[in-house]
């Protein structure tokens, strides 16, 4: 039986029949996920409903009933598995450059992450679900790949490994809406530096499987008459809005720039509040389900519809927010007057008393610091859908004041064309998203939900514009994430600054680096593992480092000490039978004896650097290669080591273009790393931090003065 499985993946090919399996689970999950969580919303609205006339049940059925699944995912993950809580995005740019993170890619996370974020979801609570299933398919795919070494060894390789990674990213974001293209664009924006293009067909066909498959699902179970798109919509194709239009869609995208901005601060400082070492953040920690249970009391006590949730569309679930927001009908218009024929959910949003722009308005300032806390919550959660609706209804108000301001419309070439707000809506959804995650691909992801490419043009420009502005001022929400995590991450290296090119390894190497000889004895050996706690020593051919090396050997320590227990248990062996010499005096003649090298596994290529290689291409190689640490040699001698530390910090020192608070929080996220460092002379760079920290604000002040200073004369 093992042999004809190995003919049929031989034949057939190990990636295809890899890629297909991934496709196939992945959109039973996704589907499973949407199925469950949809019906505990549609049972939310209908207990709702039953109770309607009696305002104190309403409000108790109201609020209870999120509150249950919050908690039960928050203990659920917290038990089962608590690497599954938050997006997963941040955690899984850091193990596609190269760090392992335990517990991560595993089965126990993947049950945890798939539970508690459908039960999040089912909640109604703004919390979304691409991050986080991100997450679940390249755990998905880590352990199919486990699966699948069993028939083909490729899959054992730790290369192949972070390609499979790769998929798996491209496949969560595929398959969560349905949309392939944007999916494997986002992914590659999101979580790669540098990406492989032979992963490109990877990506493409297991994303557009899983998404085929997702929706074929959705048509079986009648959710969709066809294949089609999640939030289809219907704006006219012949003209679908005017040049006259540009500038207010310029103004949608430099918005959401600001806005993309403070959300990511916002989050931010929620994340910082509640890890802050104080009486309040103690208590929290002890008793962890009191912080989701208060969010969750406040949120649904502000969205309770007959309360004040009445003027902000509280009745509405997510995903029928985003059909109203993206609706054809222009509400100023029918605002005060009987509803017209097909309004359907979109009544939500008017109200008898209070102005549409009241409502829309209301709705985005208590959606927008709601979405910021509740992402925040100890739950499997994303940001995507709920940054989404936000954006939506930004661009909706927008396109509301238009048609109020062109209330017949706008004249071109003697043709009157109606403004179309839903257009607008779906411009700010695009704009807002990209700021906050730093990336464009989100137009395609918007065109392949909405099914329409008519607002191509104008969405390009707000979703750049949106970016231009957020990455001036903030990182994206994962980087923010990073950094409070303070996960080891590299940061992005400026474009066009001379200073990265005229630094060089030698300026930020360090020169003190531990290292044996052939020559080394146990007893050095050993001395230098309990002081330390590396991960592979160098080896040079003679302890004078003045003398000429030949190639830096890279020594596994496991090998080193299990060579030592082994010449201590044979001593203990040899004693016990010929009581010759006591066991103290063998031992220490043992210890003084010169290592085996011959005998222990050794990495005779390991990766080198030259002095004069420039910050930029050790930033490239580093971020290339996913290398933690890189030896320095000088016409074959060892001469230093620089580390991922020494290469960030160097980072946010020099590239004074950052603003001065991303550039402090950077330096932080090196400074600051639980991965304490892996020489010991690295420990003595700490007392330069705060010399660190206050030259580089200087700086920064001193560079933006200097552009004011530039910009007023030229004006």
């Amino acid at each position: 039986m093992l042999l004809l499985s190995r003919f049929l993946v031989t034949r057939l090919g190990e990636d295809w029949i890899f890629l297909v399996l991934l496709g196939i689970t992945m959109a039973l999950v996704s589907w499973t996920m949407d199925y469950a969580s949809a019906k505990s919303l549609q049972a939310y609205k209908w207990i709702h409903g039953e109770l309607r006339g009696n305002i104190p049940l309403q409000y108790l059925a109201w609020v209870l009933y999120p509150l249950m699944f919050i908690i039960f995912s928050s203990i659920f993950c917290h038990l089962v598995s608590p690497q599954a809580i938050g997006s997963g995005i941040p955690e899984l740019k850091t193990i596609l450059r190269g760090v392992v993170l335990k517990e991560y890619l595993t089965l126990k996370a993947f049950i945890a992450k798939v539970i508690g974020l459908t039960a999040a979801l089912g909640s109604g609570m703004p919390v979304g679900k691409e991050g986080p299933f991100v997450h679940i398919a390249s755990i998905c795919a880590a352990v199919l790949s486990r699966f699948m070494s069993f028939f083909s060894g490729v899959y054992q390789n730790p290369y192949c490994y972070t390609d499979i990674l790769t998929v798996g990213c491209a496949v969560g974001v595929g398959c969560c809406f349905g949309t392939p293209l944007g999916g494997v664009l986002f992914s590659i924006e999101v979580t790669s530096t540098y990406f492989a293009v032979r992963n490109y067909w990877r990506g493409y066909f297991a994303a557009t499987f899983s998404a085929f498959i997702f929706r074929v699902l959705s048509v079986f179970n009648k959710d969709a008459v066809t294949i089609t798109a999640l939030f289809r919509t219907n704006f006219r194709m012949d003209f679908p809005f005017d040049l006259q239009e540009l500038p207010a869609f310029a103004i949608i995208g430099i918005s959401c720039g600001f806005l993309g901005a403070f959300f990511v601060y916002l989050n931010r400082q929620v994340v910082l509040l509640m890890r802050r070492p104080n009486a309040m953040t103690r208590f929290l920690t002890n008793h962890r389900l009191i912080f989701p249970a208060v969010v969750t009391l406040i949120i649904a006590t502000l969205t309770f519809p007959p309360g004040f949730g009445q003027f902000m569309a509280g009745e509405l679930m997510p995903r029928e927010c985003i059909n109203s927001l993206f609706d054809n009908f222009t509400w100023t218009k029918i605002s005060g007057s009987p509803p017209p024929v097909g309004l359907g959910l979109s009544a939500a949003w008017l109200h008898h008393d209070v102005s549409v722009f009241v409502i829309l308005l209301l709705f985005f300032i208590m959606k927008f610091w709601m979405s910021a806390v509740a992402t925040t919550m100890p739950i499997p959660s994303g940001a995507f859908m709920p940054v989404f609706i936000l954006g939506a209804a930004f661009g909706r108000l927008v396109g509301e004041v238009m048609a109020t301001l062109f209330p017949h419309g706008i004249v071109f070439d003697g043709i009157l064309y109606r403004i179309i707000p839903g257009g607008y809506a779906v411009i700010g959804a695009a704009a807002l998203t990209g700021a906050v995650t730093h990336t464009v691909s989100t137009a395609v992801i918007c065109f392949e939900l909405t099914g329409q490419i008519s607002h191509i043009l104008p969405m390009m420009v707000a979703v750049i514009l949106a970016n231009m502005v957020a990455q001036g001022l903030q990182p994206s929400l994962y980087d923010s994430i990073i950094q409070v995590k303070k996960l080891p991450y590299l940061p992005e290296l400026g474009f066009g600054h001379m200073s990265q090119y005229n630094i060089f390894v030698e300026d930020i190497m360090v020169r003190k680096v531990n290292f044996i000889s052939s020559q080394s004895t146990y007893r050095e050996v050993k001395l230098l593992l309990d002081s330390s706690s590396l991960k592979s020593i160098p080896l040079v051919d003679s302890k004078g480092k003045t003398l000429t090396v030949g190639l830096i050997l890279t020594v596994g320590t496991n090998e080193v000490e299990y060579k030592m227990r082994k010449a201590k248990f044979y001593f203990k062996l040899c004693n016990y039978c010929c009581h010759i010499h006591t066991i103290q005096a063998w031992e220490e003649a043992e210890m003084d004896k010169p290592m085996e090298i011959d005998e222990i596994r050794v990495d005779p290529s390991p990766f080198q650097l030259v002095e004069r290689t420039s910050l930029h291409k050790t930033h490239t190689l580093f971020s290339l290669l996913g290398l933690s640490h890189a030896y320095v040699t000088s016409i074959g001698k060892l001469v230093g080591v620089v580390a991922l530390k020494e290469v960030g910090s160097k980072i946010c020192f020099c590239c004074c273009c950052f603003s001065p608070k991303l550039k402090l929080s950077m330096i932080n996220v090196i400074w600051n790393q639980d991965l304490r460092s892996k020489y010991n002379s690295h420990s003595s760079m700490s007392k330069n931090l705060n010399l660190l920290k206050c030259t580089s604000f200087l700086l920064s002040v001193l560079t933006m003065v200097e552009k004011t200073v530039h910009l007023l004369y030229f004006y």
